[in-house]
């Protein structure tokens, strides 16, 4: 119950914001409901008045009255709702994007993409009538059955007695059915989430999977998600027909004993037969009502489950301290002073509960100029140093202070504003050059935007291409080498006071790294440069290295110093005195 009752107030909470329009939703579907209770009435008008020999004028003005007025509110009420549907869909998927991008990068790595963009595209539409028609819906329907009950009673109780037994008969089986389909249909969405996020994983990995020859076995993990789904689905299908068969088989056997005792009493002068046809409207009339409530209260069922996962999303942590704007005192504080831009004082971290260390213990600091590489075989924790920088992660113990200020003090925007990020594997975002370029820093010139493209040897390629500028990186055939530059390119766009290297020279040809190379000693001489490095021109040329190994600063000092008292770095650039092969091209390093 208290879970039911959670994921009602998610429901309300959707719904809340536009409770005018639903309040006016409320009112046409009374209205036209009225209009509906009505006619039978009026019908039992023109009989009696055939029994009478008076003038028809005026009962058959009155039905084509309700007629036209219930067709025209019938109209309005629809539009307004469906739009109202639509607003709220569109807010579902707004809060839920902006959880998302707001979240800590742990909450949103350590689920499947697939299944987060399920929960925007699918869970939302599922919200959509249960938080807005359906509402409406139910009350309106519950408010239709009780009028007609009511009427009906007014024009015969003992056959109004006849149909509050099937229709209690019909309450009861609802309410045994419900659960049900709530639990099917909760599980189909739970199926189709893991389904989006093993096919998003397949396509991110087409290549290896065609390289693998392993095309059918993925089809066949991701056909048994769907498949999972469809179960379910059906599931809640068979419990919702049986529900919708039981409501009509219901009804329609009360008509047929109201008709056979409604005959028998006006047979026995007990009731007029206007006042039997009447009633028998009414009792036809049950029908849409009852099936009313019974799709309302399934769609509702559908949207309770999705509420549920939405409910999920909303419990991700955030980073709770967006982009704020600074007082004076933030901006004194973010000035910068001192020979020293960032420094790690005993940070350590680990990635849960129980885990080892995944750093441990370190102190470092990141002086204000200069190029700073970080070396060490996998698992040293080089990447979990740099997600501490970029404060995707926070220390378990420990304190990161920028110019002199700790971490804890500043909001991510006023961080992340002094750095600058390249990362190895995913470099470039969706859209075009420009669009990438731009990502940062949307204000920054023509001549800006050409200027760090030619820095990296990227302006005559952009050039050549048929939009410059404007290709898109989707349709554009340029290579991994190729993005990654454009990725850098946007990182030096507005020099940054920390830039953050991933291997930017991971995929680049050696004409081309000779080039970033420059470009990195250039930065560093007016900011600070740290790079993860896995190539010995990148080692070489930093002003100060660090040695990793086991999540601890095991050394620092510059290549020579650490190639006559360091055994590990020294076998470090043994392994990188190979033969390196990129792009084509073949450097021996000696």
């Amino acid at each position: 119950m208290t879970e039911q009752t959670s994921r009602m107030g998610i429901l309300w909470s959707f719904a809340r914001p536009h409770l005018p329009t639903l309040a006016l939703g409320l009112l046409l579907a009374l209205i036209g409901s009225a209009m509906g209770l009505a006619s039978p009435m009026v019908t039992k008008w023109v009989l009696d008045t055939l029994d009478t020999s008076g003038s028809l004028s005026g009962p058959m003005l009155a039905l084509v009255a309700l007629l036209v007025l219930g067709s025209v509110i019938s109209l309005w009420q629809w539009i307004l709702l469906g739009t109202l549907a639509e607003r709220i869909v569109l807010g579902v998927r707004a809060g839920m994007v902006r959880r998302f991008l707001g979240a800590r990068v742990g909450e949103i790595t350590s689920r499947p993409t697939g299944e987060l963009v399920t929960r925007v595209t699918s869970d939302s539409v599922l919200l959509r009538e249960a938080a807005s028609s359906s509402v409406v819906g139910l009350i309106n329907s519950a408010i239709m059955l009780v009028g007609s009950l009511v009427l009906m009673g007014v024009l015969d109780l003992p056959l109004l007695g006849t149909t509050m037994i099937a229709v209690a008969i019909v309450v009861v089986l609802f309410v045994l059915l419900m659960p049900g389909i709530a639990t099917a249909e909760e599980r189909s969405q739970e199926a189709v989430g893991r389904l989006g996020g093993t096919l998003e994983s397949a396509l991110r990995a087409i290549r290896t999977v065609k390289a693998s020859r392993a095309e059918e076995r993925q089809a066949t993990k991701v056909i048994e998600q769907a498949e999972a789904s469809a179960t379910y689905s059906i599931r809640a299908v068979r419990r919702s027909a049986l529900a919708w068969v039981i409501a009509w088989s219901g009804i329609q056997l009360a008509i047929v004993v109201i008709l056979g005792v409604g005959a028998w009493r006006v047979s026995e002068g007990a009731l007029e037969v206007s006042s039997l046809i009447a009633f028998l409207l009414y009792a036809f009339g049950l029908m849409g009502p009852i099936t009313e409530i019974s799709q309302n209260l399934t769609t509702m069922q559908s949207g309770l489950a999705a509420a549920g996962r939405i409910q999920e999303m909303q419990a991700l942590a955030s980073e709770a301290d967006e982009t704020v704007a600074m007082d004076s005192a933030d901006k004194r504080a973010l000035n910068p002073s001192g020979e020293r831009v960032l420094e790690f004082r005993n940070v350590t971290v680990s990635y849960g509960a129980g885990l080892e260390p995944a750093v441990r213990d370190i102190s470092l600091a990141i002086p204000r100029t200069g190029h700073v590489a970080i070396v060490g075989p996998s698992g040293a924790g080089k990447t979990t140093t740099f997600s501490l920088i970029m404060r995707f992660i926070e220390p378990d113990s420990g304190e990161i202070l920028l110019d002199g200020q700790s971490y804890a003090s500043l909001t991510h925007h006023q961080i992340r504003s002094r750095l600058a990020y390249v990362e190895q594997e995913t470099p470039v975002v969706p859209g075009t050059i420009r669009e990438n370029l731009l990502f940062t820093h949307p204000d920054a010139t023509e001549d800006e935007l050409w200027d760090v493209l030619r820095e990296v040897r990227l302006d005559e390629l952009a050039r050549a291409l048929p939009d410059e500028l404007d290709t898109s990186l989707a349709a554009s055939e340029l290579s991994g080498g190729q993005r990654q530059r454009i990725a850098l390119a946007r990182a030096i766009l507005r020099t940054p006071e920390v830039l953050l290297l991933d291997e930017a020279t991971a995929q680049v040809d050696g004409i081309t790294e000779s080039a970033i190379q420059q470009c990195i000693r250039d930065r560093s001489s007016r900011g600070a440069v740290v790079t993860i490095a896995h190539r010995l021109s990148t080692v070489i040329d930093a002003d100060r290295i660090i040695v990793m190994e086991d999540g601890h600063i095991r050394a620092e000092g510059t290549h020579d110093e650490l190639l006559m008292r360091d055994t590990l770095y020294r076998e470090l650039v043994e392994a990188l005195r190979i033969v390196e092969r990129d792009e084509g091209m073949v450097e021996v390093v000696a």
